[in-house]
């Protein structure tokens, strides 16, 4: 790394990611409870009438549920280790307070990325459910033309 020189990174700077981290927790908190009522609506139904497409739904949440727990993991991480970031900066220990808060960084777009793929099988999902209302819908007004 001769010749390379990274900026001057003052304490304020990892501090400055402590309120966007905190936000994310708390959104990816929020998603976590959602599901899991969603699971125990779910899995209530499959007691009592055991269809095939309830489990499969069951399945798919889970699978979300582990990503969320990932994307939850990676934000904690990432504030980890920016705490200590800001505890080598403030050591005046500049170049492993920079190399930390960089690795900070990427725990954090870690974790916004597992986000972006948990919203995307969100969507996913409510489009089978979107099409299964559609095809429902059209083979009532099927019922219903044959039968007027």
């Amino acid at each position: 790394m001769e010749g390379m020189t990274l900026p001057e990174l003052p304490l304020s700077t990892p501090a400055l990611l402590f309120p966007a981290i905190s936000l994310l927790l708390l959104a990816y908190t929020n998603r976590f409870l959602g599901l899991a009522t969603v699971v125990r609506g779910l899995h209530a139904n499959w007691q009592t009438s055991q269809e095939p497409m309830l489990l499969a739904q069951i399945r798919s949440l889970r699978r979300r549920i582990q990503i969320i727990k990932q994307m939850q993991s990676m934000g904690v991480l990432s504030m980890m280790v920016c705490v200590v970031s800001m505890a080598l900066i403030f050591f005046g220990q500049r170049m492993g307070g920079q190399i930390t808060f960089g690795v900070s960084l990427v725990l954090m777009l870690v974790s916004l990325t597992l986000a972006l793929v948990e919203i995307q099988m969100s969507g996913a999902a409510l489009d089978v459910q979107l099409r299964d209302v559609q095809l429902r819908d059209v083979q009532l007004r099927d019922v219903q033309c044959r039968e007027g």
